[in-house]
C-alpha cells in the first residue's frame, strides 16, 4: 500500500523492491470478495464485525481516532503536508502484512480490512474519509477498495509513539 519511499520524521526510508505492494488484483475474482457483499447486507451501519463481543480493533490492536479527534491530530501532525501518499484508481484486493506500526489518514474513499484468517465474512474493520488508523506491526489483512481510495501515511520507528 505504500510506494518505494517513505518518510519517517527527519529521515528517508527506502524500501527495497520486496516490500513495495503488489498491483491491485479485482476482487470479483476473490471468494473471499463474495463473502464481504454478504457481510454488507447483514452488517449494522458503520461496518465491521466482533469477535467473542470485542470490536476487531480492539482484538488485533489497531486504533482509530474519528471526528474532531482524528482532525486534531491530522493537523498537529502536520499529514496533509509531510506524510506520504497512495490511491487506488478503483475496485481491488490487496492482500498486506505490516512489518513495522504505521499511521494512515484515509483522505478519500473507504477500506474493508479482513484479517488474515477471518472464518466469517462479517469479521471486517470499515474505515472511511477522515479516520486515522494506527496499524500494529506484524498484522496481516486483505485490503478491499470498493472504489477510488487516497490516503496519507506513514511508518513508525520503533518507540515512536505518533
Amino acid at each position: 500500500m505504500r510506494p518505494a519511499a517513505a518518510s519517517t520524521g527527519g529521515f528517508r526510508l527506502v524500501l527495497p523492491a520486496a516490500h513495495r505492494p503488489p498491483p491491485c488484483v479485482p476482487s470479483s475474482s476473490s471468494r473471499r470478495g463474495v463473502r464481504i457483499r454478504a457481510a454488507e447486507a447483514a452488517a449494522p451501519a458503520g461496518g465491521g464485525g466482533a469477535l467473542l463481543g470485542r470490536p476487531l480493533e480492539d482484538v488485533y490492536k489497531v486504533r482509530v481516532e474519528r471526528g474532531e479527534v482524528a482532525r486534531a491530530w491530522v493537523e498537529a501532525l502536520r499529514v496533509m503536508a509531510t506524510w506520504s501518499s497512495w490511491r487506488t484508481g478503483g475496485r481491488c484486493r490487496m492482500p498486506w502484512d505490516w512489518q513495522v506500526d504505521q499511521l494512515v489518514y484515509v483522505v478519500s474513499g473507504e477500506v474493508k480490512v479482513i484479517p488474515a484468517g477471518a472464518v466469517h465474512g462479517d469479521d471486517y474493520m470499515h474505515f472511511v474519509a477522515g479516520d486515522l488508523v494506527r496499524y500494529p506491526r506484524w498484522f496481516e489483512a486483505d485490503l478491499y477498495f470498493d472504489g477510488p481510495y487516497e490516503e496519507r501515511y506513514r511508518f513508525l520507528a520503533y518507540g515512536d509513539d505518533n
